[in-house]
């Protein structure tokens, strides 16, 4: 091992979390409350589609989402979603 990577071995340490990955990273508590319910709603919705064996057509369209829109969504681009769309879409996985 080379000597700044002891250095550094022994410099670190755990830290148990928040159960909150934004807030862990810094985020302001609220808005990391918001990003995690909007991250945990795309989550479902991801899993919905996965396992509904639509197509991203299909699906997008119960969801009330256009296809270019769903794909975003299950890219990631949590920046694109607010809380309320992800509840609207999230609750017409149920009918």
């Amino acid at each position: 091992m080379v000597p700044e990577q002891e250095a550094m071995r022994k410099t670190d340490k755990m830290v148990r979390g928040s159960g909150n990955v934004f807030e862990d990273i810094g985020f302001p508590p609220d808005e990391a409350r918001n990003l995690l319910l909007r991250s945990e709603l795309m989550s479902r919705i991801e899993d919905f589609v996965e396992h509904s064996g639509l197509t991203q057509a299909r699906a997008a369209r119960l969801l009330g989402l256009t296809q270019p829109r769903l794909n975003a969504m299950l890219k990631g681009r949590i920046d694109l979603f607010s809380l309320d769309a992800l509840v609207n879409s999230a609750g017409l996985t149920s009918n």
